[in-house]
């Protein structure tokens, strides 16, 4: 016998190419025969309103991009819509249902497979200056068909075509207002966070793109990531294509955009994303949900009740149409919690901090009220442990919205490999809302060395699901600060853990004594009463050996260096979840 196929690897593994290719022949024959009342009824109401044709537009270098247009005949002005495709070999078609709904509201619609992808000819420029190009000659493909005068313009994208969005939004100045979902900021923070290559990401992005068209100049950034190969090279490369870099454009026209984004995403970190929401100065708003890439919005693309489309439609209705729905009075911040899946919405991100409290690592593995000075903690480098982030990319995120967090033993994670403090049970439930953040000096047997940490709501029973993952950073290179949210529960105590992973990324060599500021991800969530916090899997100051090679001898986390710049301090801030 021989083992059934595997279907081919999808950041989008709820994405039915079947259901969607006969939704769209609905579209184009009017025959819902077989289709879901509520998908009949939506194409029904669109065929009575629009036309819909698919096409092929004419992009940079002069390659044929693969679309799908949703045009009203009549000559009333009216907004549009372009929405360039997510990383996936089904193009525009992931959009269909979307597409449609934002037809029966009045807009004219155009839907592209971005270039390498699907139907389009060309080659993956990964948001490139060919993509942006592409952007803005879908645009004008559209107004061109458009039988009435234009009004206003929206580019809306879920992943690589959120990224897009943004980019032509900075650079078509026609562009009025952007909604980017499950998107980056900074693409070369998101392949190197905190200075470690992220390779099990960059991996995943190459098995959904097994049947795209990469540019050699991708396929070679791509496997420099994989190699740890000329890594100022890759920066430079994804300079161009992070929209932080040109953010200054999109606040010079004050361009309204509506982020969303997952506490525990795996492609694109949300630190990177909410730095460049930050930055924004114009009209924004920022939805982060439980979750993976794409998780949170991924019902509604099927068509499904979806907040995060919900809103998606109101932004544009307020910003393109001018309606007075009250999105822009709503807060500029909505976090989902963990895991009781309660939206909290806040005016400004900084206002989700209230208060901060600081824990110092001690010696005995405590965390504590106090600064301790004196003491050294030793753990073997090199050697992994059960504590993990994410056991697969993208699909942990969905076991986690269905109510399934990765639970870890904690006594499962080996002590001589990984270092410990843990705080004291929480007398009552405490809401984690804020940054972690961990100070530690550590010297290490492996200059090049990398560890991580994470922070973990240990259970009495000894169980931890994780409150907050820290990246892996090179040491000596300030982390960045993610952001994360949580309640922790009475009795409920918090752990600290770092270790060193197995993919940690290119080193260079550096000073063998270093202090590290690794900063968490974003998250909102309850610790239970009766609950220590544990730092990560326990923290875990390790240098990481490298690949092939035998365990280092060990690292050793030390007491405040006043020389290195003050204490060794753990930092919780109100506002974040931990995961």
């Amino acid at each position: 016998m021989t083992a059934a196929a595997q279907p081919p690897f999808s950041l989008y593994p709820e994405l039915d190419a079947t259901a969607l290719g006969a939704f769209v022949s609905a579209l184009e024959s009017g025959d819902v025969t077989g289709l879901p009342t509520a998908r009949a009824a939506e194409v029904a109401e669109a065929r009575a309103l629009a036309v819909f044709t698919r096409g092929k537009v004419t992009g940079a270098d002069g390659d044929l991009l693969d679309t799908a247009l949703w045009r009203h005949t009549g000559a009333q002005p009216r907004p549009v819509i372009v929405m360039p495709s997510p990383w996936t070999s089904l193009g525009w078609l992931a959009y269909a249902v979307q597409a449609t709904l934002f037809a029966a509201r009045g807009y004219n619609v155009l839907a592209y497979s971005t270039r390498g992808f699907a139907g389009s000819e060309g080659q993956v420029d990964v948001a490139g200056p060919l993509d942006v190009a592409d952007g803005s000659r879908a645009l004008d493909h559209l107004i061109e068909r458009s039988t009435g005068p234009v009004t206003k313009i929206g580019f809306l994208g879920g992943s690589y075509g959120s990224g897009i969005s943004q980019l032509v939004a900075a650079h078509d100045t026609r562009v009025d207002a952007v909604v980017a979902l499950s998107t980056w900021g900074d693409l070369g923070e998101a392949f190197h966070e905190n200075s470690t290559r992220r390779v099990a990401a960059v991996q995943a992005l190459l098995k959904a793109a097994a049947k795209a068209r990469l540019s050699p100049q991708t396929q070679s950034v791509l496997d420099n990531v994989l190699t740890g190969s000329d890594v100022r090279g890759t920066l430079r490369w994804a300079e161009v294509r992070s929209p932080f870099t040109h953010i200054k454009e999109l606040n010079r026209r004050q361009v309204p955009v509506f982020f969303s984004h997952a506490w525990h995403e795996t492609l694109f970190p949300a630190n990177q994303t909410l730095r460049m929401f930050n930055e924004l100065t114009g009209p924004k708003r920022l939805a982060i949900s439980i979750g993976d890439h794409s998780g949170p919005e991924m019902s509604g693309v099927l068509g499904l009740p979806n907040r995060i489309w919900t809103d998606a439609h109101r932004w544009f209705d307020h910003h393109l149409k001018g309606i007075d729905n009250g999105i822009d009075d709503e807060g500029q911040f909505i976090g989902e919690v963990m895991w009781s899946k309660t939206l909290e919405p806040r005016p400004t991100w900084p206002s989700v901090t209230e208060q901060l409290q600081r824990l110092y690592l001690a010696d005995g593995g405590e965390l504590a009220p106090d600064a301790e000075a004196g003491w050294t903690a030793t753990a073997l480098c090199g050697m992994d442990t059960p504590a993990t982030v994410a056991d697969k990319v993208v699909e942990s995120g969905y076991a986690e919205m269905a109510g399934r967090p990765k639970v870890y033993l904690t006594e499962d994670i080996d002590r001589t490999v990984a270092a410990v403090w843990t705080a004291d049970p929480a007398a009552e439930t405490v809401r984690l809302r804020g940054t972690p953040r961990l100070r530690v000096t550590y010297r290490a047997a492996n200059p090049g060395s990398t560890f991580v940490a994470y922070l973990l709501d240990a259970a009495p029973d000894g169980t931890a699901p994780p409150r907050h993952p820290r990246p892996v950073q090179r040491p000596g290179v300030p982390a960045r600060q993610p952001d994360q949210r949580g309640h922790r529960a009475p009795g409920h105590g918090v752990r600290r853990a770092a270790r060193p992973p197995p993919d940690a990324g290119d080193r260079l060599p550096r000073p063998l004594l270093r202090r590290c500021q690794p900063a968490p991800r974003d998250a909102g969530l309850h610790l239970p009463g009766g609950h220590p916090v544990v730092p990560g899997p326990p923290p875990r100051l390790m240098p990481y050996a490298r690949p092939g090679g035998p365990p280092r001898p060990s690292g050793r986390a030390h007491a405040p260096q006043m020389t290195h710049g003050g204490p060794v301090r753990l930092q919780a801030r109100p506002g974040y979840q931990l995961s």
